[in-house]
């Protein structure tokens, strides 16, 4: 880990770790050792430490996961998936029990959680380089996710990410994100996070209009099937739906 990490004490007495620089990015902010130290010493799984002592949302990404059965993400039982920064692999780890795929590839930046997915979940790490997903073949993925990753990132990063999004999945298949739209960014909110203490999180969090991510997945033959606000700590982002024309 590059930076330091320091300790607070959450609402239930558990440590939640920080990292000390943790603008622009996640690799650091959920420092791998002292997280896995962190969960372990509270009982929590990883996935329920982050969500219940880091975040202060209990049950998020479980959330999140149950919208999308809801909308049917899972009933076709995708055989292939792709997902972008998964981090610790708290979605990772529900969605392989929705739908139980036979290949899941990831693009993680963080070595230690790339390794730790790979050893926990048998999931294949691609390499990373910038937003490609060049080892990926062009109409190959069943369902592409990104979860809590393009509020981190700058607008043309994440616009590169979603023309290789399109690219890689297979006509029928869906494509699932989510992004702090303008439904996410009610004058209070903006309060909220323009009070925040320091000197800000460089890239974090950045917004991108709706409307921008609809017409650029329908240009690309993608049409929105769906959409659900999810829980961000005190605020929200927006989860959109696509399914890539056949």
């Amino acid at each position: 880990m590059k930076s330091g990490v320091k300790r607070l004490l959450g609402r239930a007495g558990f440590d939640i770790v920080r990292s000390t620089d943790n603008r622009g990015g996640v690799d650091d902010f959920i420092p791998f050792e002292a997280v896995m130290r962190a969960a372990r010493a509270a009982g929590l799984s990883v996935g329920d430490y982050i969500d219940e002592v880091m975040n202060g949302t209990p049950g998020a990404t479980q959330s999140t996961i149950d919208e999308l059965r809801t909308v049917g993400v899972f009933e076709a039982k995708p055989d292939s998936v792709l997902e972008i920064g998964p981090g610790s692999g708290r979605y990772l780890e529900k969605t392989v029990k929705e739908c139980a795929p036979g290949r899941y590839e990831v693009y993680e930046t963080a070595a230690p959680w790339a390794n730790y997915l790979v050893e926990t979940y048998g999931v294949i790490a691609q390499p990373t380089a910038g937003s490609s997903l060049a080892p990926t073949p062009d109409g190959s993925i069943d369902l592409v996710l990104a979860h809590k990753v393009f509020n981190t990132l700058t607008f043309l990063s994440t616009c590169r990410y979603f023309f290789e999004m399109a690219r890689v999945t297979r006509p029928g298949g869906r494509i699932v994100f989510d992004v702090m739209t303008e439904s996410c960014l009610d004058p209070a909110t903006v309060g909220a996070w323009a009070s925040q203490g320091g000197d800000g999180h460089d890239s974090y969090p950045a917004a991108l209009p709706r409307r921008t991510c609809v017409d650029l997945f329908a240009s690309l033959g993608c049409n929105l099937e769906a959409s659900f606000l999810a829980p961000l700590g005190f605020a929200s982002t927006e989860v959109l739906v696509f399914t890539k024309g056949t």
